[in-house]
């Protein structure tokens, strides 16, 4: 039963340029909102779609409604603005036009929300307000395997359930051009596994204020498996809401 309930899901996702969780019932408030944007101009994780799912699954559960696109023409200021928070699912490459990026630029600037995660830092290179957004663009990656994700910071709601040292398996990114402006609540200890090139104080997880909006990045998800294990789904919920401005 569960399996045809994800499998429905997917296919939602999936049939339509542009899917919704769901309407709000005539009458009632209307519930907050996101946009889950996933356009892949370079390499395509298989993992969007799980993605897809765990994201939609935390709107039915928090009681807020998800878009889901990988039509950029949604990136227009008009409908950015039904969004508390846009999230880049994965995203790769150049994915949008000067227009919407300048739209996009105004919604953060107005307030919105952003949360990327795992490839967007693998996103529109010849954008450096983007790279100042995300915090940190992709270098390179060694193999998938385990690693001990030492958390820093107990207070931020985000990370704030997490155990001191999170072991956990995925493809793990080096970073480039890293901003000064991030404040970064987790990082990878690179003696725990091959392949790490950013030191003792690599980036996995951060976030900042940022040009009126409130931007934040988590460095997790390039597997299927991700998206259903219950802290790093508890820490994208938590990430939603902090962007949303559900929480302090």
């Amino acid at each position: 039963m569960l399996l045809c309930l994800l499998a429905l899901l997917t296919f939602s996702v999936q049939a339509a340029p542009f899917a919704t969780s769901g309407a709000a019932t005539p009458g009632a408030t209307a519930p907050d909102a996101i946009l889950v944007f996933s356009k892949t101009a370079g390499f395509r994780h298989k993992s969007i779609e799980a993605g897809k799912v765990a994201l939609m699954k935390l709107g039915a559960e928090n009681r807020f409604q998800v878009d889901t696109t990988e039509d950029a023409s949604a990136f227009t200021l008009d409908n950015l603005k039904k969004y508390k928070t846009v999230v880049f699912l994965s995203t790769t490459g150049d994915i949008l036009n000067a227009e919407q990026q300048a739209a996009f630029e105004k919604y953060i600037q107005g307030g919105g929300g952003w949360l990327g995660i795992h490839a967007a830092a693998d996103t529109e290179y010849d954008w450096p307000w983007y790279n100042k957004l995300a915090g940190a663009y992709f270098l390179s990656h060694p193999k998938q395997q385990n690693v001990d994700v030492i958390v820093w910071n107990k207070v931020h709601p985000t990370t704030s359930f997490l155990p001191n040292m999170w072991r956990r398996f995925d493809e793990l990114y080096n970073y480039k051009s890293i901003q000064p402006g991030i404040i970064v609540l987790a990082t990878l200890d690179e003696t725990s596994y091959e392949g790490g090139k950013n030191g003792r104080m690599h980036p996995f997880i951060w976030y900042h204020e940022f040009d009126g909006g409130r931007a934040y990045y988590t460095g997790g998800g390039h597997t299927d498996e991700s998206y259903v294990e219950p802290l790093f789904v508890k820490h994208l919920l938590e990430a939603l809401k902090w962007t949303m401005r559900r929480t302090k």
